[in-house]
Order: C-alpha cells, then sequence, then structure tokens
C-alpha cells in the first residue's frame, strides 16, 4: 500500500493521541511535527522518532513531501489551519468538533471544495461496531421509517480542569467554543445524524446550564464560563425528531444510551458514558406478534467481516478510513458534512438558550460569525 507521509499541527494531549494512533496503521507514516511550544514539540519527535520539527505551521506546510495534515488544535483554530492547509494543496484532517461555529465551519467545507482536497473530521463514534450494526440493520429495513432519535452523553462529575481532568482551554467559550455540547456532545450526535442519514435540520430548541458546585480556586482559574449540562430538541424538514441531553456533571446515576425508533423496529447503543451503568446493544421489534428484544455478537460480526469483505479495515477507526482515504482504497465517509451538521444543531441550541425560543436553522446560518483565532 502506498505510504501516506503526515504532518501533525499540535502537540498537545489529541496531538500525542493522534500520533499514538498512527503507529498502529499500515502506510502511515509521520515526518513532521508542529507546536508553538517548540521544547514539547522536540521531546515529542524524540520520543516517536519523527524526523521533523516546526513552531509555525506555515513552515511544514512547505513541504512539498507531505501529503496531508492533522490539525490537533482547540476549536477555535482548527478553521484558519485547516483553510491554510487546504489551500496549500495539503488534505486535512480535524479533531472534532470541526470549529467553534458553523460559519467558520462552512469556511473550511467550502475551502475543501475549491482546492479539490479532501477534509475528514474525528467523529470516531461513526466507526464503532455498534454503529456498524445499527447501520446494517437500517439499510437492511429492519427499522422501517425512522421518526425519532436520542442523543445522551454522561459523566457524573467530568468537567474539564475543574474535575482534575485536562486544561481550561476547555472551559472557555474564547478557545473551545463551547462546553460539554461541543466537547462530548458532537460523537453522540453525529453518530446518529450519520444512522439517520444525515437529515435537513429545520427548526432548533435548547436549554444550557451551568449549575453544580465547583472549586473556587478552579472556578477562577479555569474562567468556566461554558455549560455543563444541555438539553435540545431538533425537528428536521422530514418530520424527523431527535432529542438531546449531554452532561459533564450532573447529580444522576446515568441516562440511557442512544436510540433510533422506527415504524418496524428500534435500536438501543450502548452508553458508553463515564461512572454509569453498562449497556449492550439491542434490536426491538415485534415477531409473530410477540414483541421481542434482541442482542447482536458484535464481536463474530467484526470476525466474520474482516474475513470476508475487502478492506473491512479502512473501518476500524476513524485515522484507518483517512489513511485508507488517501490511498484511495475506500471513498471517503462524509465526516465533515456531518459534522457541519452537528454544529448546526449546537449553535442553534445554544442561540436558543440566548433568545429563550425555538429557533430555526435558517436563523442560525444567519447569525453565526467566525470565531477564529488567527495563528
Amino acid at each position: 500500500m502506498e505510504t501516506v507521509k503526515i504532518g501533525i499541527i499540535g502537540v498537545g494531549q489529541i496531538g500525542k493521541m493522534h500520533i499514538e494512533q498512527y503507529q498502529s496503521i499500515p502506510g502511515a507514516e509521520i515526518i513532521a511535527v508542529c507546536d508553538v511550544n517548540e521544547v514539547e514539540a522536540k521531546r515529542v519527535a524524540e520520543k516517536f522518532n519523527i524526523p521533523h520539527v516546526y513552531t509555525d505551521y506555515r513552515s511544514l506546510l512547505e513541504r512539498e513531501d507531505i501529503v496531508a495534515v492533522d490539525v490537533c488544535l482547540h476549536n477555535n483554530f482548527h478553521a484558519p489551519v485547516t483553510v491554510a492547509a487546504l489551500h496549500a494543496g495539503k488534505n486535512v484532517y480535524c479533531e472534532k468538533p470541526i470549529a467553534g461555529t458553523y460559519f467558520d465551519g462552512q469556511e473550511m467545507v467550502a475551502a475543501a471544495k475549491e482546492t479539490g482536497k479532501l477534509l475528514h473530521i474525528q467523529l470516531g463514534t461513526l466507526f464503532t461496531k455498534e454503529t456498524k450494526a445499527a447501520k446494517t440493520l437500517i439499510d437492511g429495513g429492519m427499522l422501517g421509517k425512522l421518526y425519532h432519535a436520542r442523543s445522551t452523553g454522561f459523566r457524573r462529575r467530568g468537567r474539564p480542569f475543574v474535575d482534575g481532568y485536562g486544561t481550561p482551554y476547555f472551559t472557555r467559550k474564547e478557545t473551545a467554543g463551547g462546553g460539554a455540547l461541543l466537547d462530548m456532545g458532537v460523537y453522540h450526535i453525529a453518530q446518529l445524524l450519520y444512522l439517520l442519514g444525515n437529515p435537513n435540520v429545520e427548526r432548533i430548541s435548547g436549554k444550557l446550564y451551568q449549575e453544580l458546585d465547583m472549586l473556587e480556586d478552579r472556578r477562577e482559574q479555569s474562567r468556566f464560563d461554558v455549560e455543563e449540562l444541555a438539553s435540545g430538541l431538533i425537528r428536521f424538514n422530514d418530520g424527523l425528531t431527535l432529542d438531546i441531553i449531554e452532561s459533564w456533571a450532573v447529580h444522576l446515576g446515568g441516562f440511557e444510551g442512544s436510540s433510533i425508533a422506527g415504524s418496524k423496529g428500534g435500536i438501543r447503543m450502548p452508553n458508553g458514558q463515564e461512572g454509569a451503568q453498562a449497556q449492550s446493544f439491542s434490536f426491538h421489534n415485534t415477531v409473530c406478534d410477540m414483541d421481542m428484544d434482541s442482542t447482536i455478537d458484535l464481536e463474530m460480526m467484526d470476525t466474520r467481516w474482516h474475513r470476508i469483505r475487502e478492506n473491512e479495515d479502512a473501518y476500524d477507526s476513524s485515522q484507518d478510513h483517512w489513511i485508507a482515504a488517501l490511498q484511495g482504497r475506500v471513498p471517503l465517509l462524509p465526516t465533515s458534512q456531518i459534522a457541519l451538521n452537528t454544529m448546526l444543531i449546537s449553535e442553534g441550541m445554544y442561540l436558543s438558550d440566548k433568545l429563550g425560543r425555538e429557533v430555526t436553522a435558517a436563523e442560525v446560518i444567519a447569525l453565526s460569525h467566525t470565531t477564529a483565532v488567527p495563528l
């Protein structure tokens, strides 16, 4: 298989995770890293035997041997770096969410279309065994007409920095754009949008909360000004609906996992949520006038498909898929469009909370503006 030479922009927590994941993917070769923290960039490069180090991403983009870059920066840095990389002739893999606002995400999508380069957003939940099983059931007609879905994400008390994990940049609008909705919710919402066929959003209602206590010194250091819990209801133009609840912190023992209801059957996804009781993937329908709740051997499913399907490894993870697409083995899933629709929903929930009413997708798009931080 063709070797894909990659440059990593940002070697913080996410950047290191991406580098480690590339190590196990045949055909992926990281030849350069870039970070404003030169000491850390050099340390990471030495640890992973990466030959070239930069502190200015523009210099990295000048390398003709780099086919693709991986943008591992905070949300409001995504758009300027991604757009510059696309116009420099690089394919771009960007950490989720697509950007800090719909406006900035649309700029990224437009740049990819203009340059003819690939833009892939890290939506890891699209590649889980549960998602593959759900899509197979949906595509096979086992759910019938889809009419309602539920997106859930749960942490009991897992707010970045203030609860001991991550940096204050996750809790500030100026760098993150939002809180639980953009940090965790993007995974769950995008997963359901993918399974629902990425329908067009019509109307959005949302409410945001920041109610739980936190250590005062952590509050002051973090300048915490984002939501710790978000709830919403989304109406699509085909009558389909989606309700959302996403929590960084809440005094409950967990939420049920995400689900999709159809006229012939329904599916429930594992919650995969911190501090909550584990759930398994399940399929529900009526057989011979009997209500049936079914489970699937996901491990056997996955093993069989890897044995009999060509390029099944291209769907093992977001990064496996990215490399396979760059090698021309499989078409790239429309993650940028799904991520953009996810951002439309998230930003619509923020606008709805601000205005105290339901908003239309057209309103959100018209009022969206850049929050990008130039680098």
